[in-house]
């Protein structure tokens, strides 16, 4: 891939902890930067960049998890000089466990902690249809409904439909996903979701805890899929509880 993983400017703090973003189906690192003066000096947040979406517009977007990890993980590799921790919200809660495992048996990689947000656990067998190969027309009604898309952006057709390749490539990835060989997680793993969330119930939420070797929070907070946006102030404390131990940890070696 030609693009760059995270945007200019990113991971160049003196943060003790770098929190990598990754946002749900359709999103973008643009989702994550209200977090960023939010959580400093403590926590650098790092929006991930996926092909397809924002300055990547022009790179074909990832239509599988196989496919994808591989040069995530290379890509992300050289910003892991620091302790660090991975947040993902829906699907990119998946891609977050996935880059966890990846690094899990390297102690200068490792992620202090994996956060996963508004999904089911991994083994859980999907509650929608697919409907990645819709007609545009119904494909777009579904992502519309869906949320997280402003009504303004959904309302400009010629837009959306010069977006729908990396919408479908981003839905395909989430549809078709199912745990990639690896190992079990030995991180901390925290749990965050809406109470009123049609995509998870706090005890899909919950079987997350299945996933990993060590301690499991769980948070349910006032909200639908997107009750994280604009990181409200009882989300944020949460964050900070968390992390806090990690951020205490000495910075690590990376050769």
């Amino acid at each position: 891939m030609t693009g760059t993983w995270l945007k200019s400017g990113d991971a160049t703090t003196d943060a003790p902890l770098r929190l990598f973003c990754f946002a749900h189906a359709g999103g973008g690192g643009g989702f994550f930067r209200p977090w960023r003066e939010l959580l400093l000096p403590e926590i650098e947040v790092c929006p991930v960049i996926l092909p397809g979406r924002e300055t990547r517009v022009a790179e074909p977007a990832f239509r599988s998890m196989a496919d994808l990890i591989g040069p995530l993980c290379a890509g992300l590799a050289p910003q892991l000089d620091r302790p660090y921790a991975l947040f993902g919200h829906s699907t990119g809660a998946a891609i977050a466990y996935e880059v966890a495992r990846r690094f899990q048996d390297d102690p200068a990689r490792a992620p202090r902690r994996l956060l996963v947000s508004g999904r089911r656990a991994p083994h859980l067998a999907a509650r929608r249809p697919p409907f990645a190969g819709l007609a545009d027309d119904d494909f777009l009604r579904v992502v519309a409904e869906l949320g997280g898309t402003p009504e303004e952006v959904m309302r400009q057709r010629d837009l959306m439909r010069m977006f729908l390749p990396a919408l479908r490539a981003d839905f395909h990835l989430n549809e078709s996903y199912r745990p990639l060989p690896g190992p079990r997680l030995r991180c901390p793993l925290s749990g965050f979701t809406g109470d009123h969330d049609p995509e998870v119930t706090p005890l899909e939420l919950r079987l997350w805890e299945t996933t990993s070797d060590g301690p499991f929070r769980m948070r349910v907070y006032d909200g639908d899929h997107f009750y994280l946006a604009g990181l409200p102030e009882p989300l944020r404390s949460d964050l900070r509880e968390d992390l806090r131990d990690d951020i205490k940890m000495p910075r690590q070696t990376v050769s």
